[in-house]
């Protein structure tokens, strides 16, 4: 007998865009959890205006379902950071396997890589391992060390029990919602010469 035919634990399902249906597999690592289907078709039914063309960044790619979904959506290129080495290498063959151009995955430590000077991003993804305190500092380095375009859309994934996080003066919450214990939200950056010139 066959067995049925459905996403395993083990496996992300690509929901729009080119791949849309296409499963991919996901190892089994501590502290993984995938952004549920649900969350992520409301995030990129706001983020469906800005995806084609943009240059994002998956700061805790995890099962890379939010950066290979925005590149299955036309984005122009995506950044995956991955920490653990085997969840980095499959994500690697995943990107190899849908002949995933202008992808990269890097292998590193998001907090030490974001802390170098960076390219601007116009979509980033912060979807940390919950409880671990990486959020704030996440944010800080993502806006202090030029990763962020001017107009920047920034998605925040965190626990609801935290509220909302700290973020520069000049993102505004453009969307948000809370499904379960998770809280998320999208960011539009304003770029500074808006913030400052005020009204005339």
């Amino acid at each position: 007998m066959k067995k049925p035919n459905r996403a395993a634990a083990g496996q992300i399902r690509i929901i729009g865009g080119q791949w849309r249906g296409r499963k991919l597999p996901v190892p089994d690592s501590p502290g993984l959890r995938p952004t549920t289907d649900r969350v992520r078709e409301t995030l990129f039914n706001w983020l469906a205006p800005s995806m084609v063309d943009a240059r994002c960044l998956d700061c805790f790619a995890g099962s890379g379902a939010l950066g290979i979904e925005a590149l299955s959506r036309y984005a122009a290129s995506a950044t995956l950071l991955e920490m653990d080495r085997s969840v980095a290498q499959q994500l690697q063959q995943n990107l190899v396997m849908l002949k995933a151009a202008h992808a990269r995955v890097v292998n590193t430590n998001s907090l030490a890589f974001l802390a170098q000077a960076g390219t601007p991003h116009d979509v980033v993804f912060v979807d940390p391992p919950f409880r671990k305190g990486l959020l704030e500092e996440t944010l800080t380095l993502l806006e202090n060390n030029g990763w962020l375009a001017n107009d920047a859309l920034i998605y925040v994934e965190s626990e609801v029990e935290n509220g909302l996080p700290p973020v520069p003066a000049h993102w505004d919450l453009h969307r948000e919602k809370v499904a379960g214990q998770v809280a998320y939200r999208l960011y539009h950056r304003q770029s500074q010469g808006e913030t400052d010139a005020g009204t005339d």
